[in-house]
């Protein structure tokens, strides 16, 4: 299966050609913003470096999170509008699960980490590859409780994935842990094994947001005049 995969959720901009999980195109581009004015030139990019260009395509797979609210209406909107404009199936990808899919290996506890700031992270714990439960908001204290437990169940250290596993190493400079892998974004290899194994009908291309944005609406309309202090 010719996969294109795309990832805006976290620190950078992906897009890639795959056939299954051999890259035949990659551009991947540190970034906390900009995906939007880069995303499309990535993906022509690929598409051009690749044999066969967009036609060739089977599949286009995307992640939905979580990650930053922009970054991912990004990434969604546009592989949403190539999936119709290619009549291509579009599936979504726990960018949590493409973190901890991003190790050399699925062995062990694995805990997948980013870094929500307020003093939480985006947590997802796996055992052999197996998810062992949803994608959460956690505080950082809960996210360390539950790993010290999967160490504890598991005998082996819980090796730590994404942004949020510095920030959780920092705040807990004692816990006993496995190897820490900071990276800012999953591997495109990752990308594309989780795309490939998803059910369309499952997995539909929906922004998975796990907290309300930090943004806030304006109090008033611009012209209309304050509301006095009571």
């Amino acid at each position: 299966m010719r996969l294109l995969v795309i990832d805006t959720a976290l620190g950078a901009c992906t897009a890639a050609v795959l056939q299954d999980d051999r890259p035949l195109a990659v551009r991947f581009e540190p970034m906390t913003k900009g995906h939007q004015e880069r995303l499309g030139g990535l993906v022509r990019d690929v598409a051009a470096e690749a044999d066969g260009g967009f036609e060739a395509l089977d599949r286009i797979g995307v992640t939905v999170g979580p990650g930053s609210f922009t970054g991912l209406r990004v990434g969604l909107a546009f592989a949403q509008g190539l999936g119709a404009a290619l009549d291509r199936p579009v599936v979504g990808i726990s960018t949590l699960a493409a973190l901890a899919a991003s190790l050399d290996d699925g062995d062990g506890p694995v805990a997948a980490l980013i870094d929500a700031r307020r003093g939480q992270v985006y947590a997802r714990l796996f055992r052999d590859a197996a998810a062992l439960g949803p994608d959460e908001a956690l505080t950082l204290e809960t996210a360390a409780a539950r790993i010290a437990a999967l160490t504890q169940e598991t005998g082996r250290p819980t090796r730590l994935v994404g942004s949020g596993a510095a920030v959780l190493r920092q705040a807990f400079p004692d816990m006993a842990v496995g190897a820490v892998d900071p990276r800012v974004a999953p591997s495109a290899e990752a990308l594309a094994r989780l795309a490939h194994a998803a059910d369309p009908a499952a997995c539909p291309p929906r922004p998975l947001y796990l907290r309300a944005p930090d943004a806030t609406p304006p109090s008033r309309l611009p012209g209309q005049p304050r509301q006095p202090v009571a």
